[in-house]
């Protein structure tokens, strides 16, 4: 395979670029992105998948509607796959009575995906910290694949620091990937 025809799969798990992106204190800018792979790997081709649970709606006392407008931008104004579904509402009884906890995991669509479409990139590019992944990086690797993963330092599992082809903390990324500073919503 010669560097020209590099076919790249990015993955990206919203939550741990959330986390990132508030001890960094800017957002991550996706198109500023899209030029750092292309350039780093020498990408002919390169497919990004973009994973997220959302609020569902009435649940919050403010709009959810930017979250809808950023994943219609994602996708149409970028050429990302997005993987979407609404946060998952559970009642559980604490001591002080009756809860509500909310669960989002995209781990199995994610895996899904790199599994489904392991044959159409050399390369898969994996943003997240999750110990669980160990498996299916493992898996890919011995089909042949190379396999990157970039988290942050205060986010990143030992087993995926050193079970891939090379780890990169992407607050200390070179290339400018980030974007406008990150605002707090008014606490009310």
């Amino acid at each position: 395979m010669s560097n020209s025809e590099r076919k790249v799969a990015v993955f990206i798990d919203a939550s741990n670029v959330w986390q990132a992106q508030k001890v960094k204190g800017k957002m991550f800018d996706f198109e500023k992105l899209k030029s750092y792979v292309t350039s780093k790997y020498n990408a002919e081709m390169v497919t990004y998948y973009y994973y997220t649970a959302y609020p569902a709606d009435g649940t919050r006392d403010y709009s959810t509607d930017g979250k809808h407008k950023f994943f219609t931008y994602l996708k149409k104004g970028l050429g990302f796959v997005v993987r979407k579904k609404e946060l998952k509402r559970i009642s559980i009884e604490t001591e002080l009575g009756n809860a509500v906890q909310e669960k989002g995991n995209m781990d199995v669509e994610m895996t899904i995906d790199a599994i489904h479409y392991k044959d159409h990139f050399d390369i898969a590019i994996f943003f997240t910290g999750d110990s669980d992944f160990l498996a299916l990086i493992s898996y890919l690797r011995n089909a042949g694949k190379k396999v990157f993963v970039y988290s942050s330092r205060n986010n990143i599992s030992s087993e995926l620091r050193t079970g891939t082809d090379g780890y990169t903390d992407i607050l200390t990324v070179k290339k400018d990937i980030w974007g406008k500073t990150l605002k707090h919503r008014a606490q009310k």
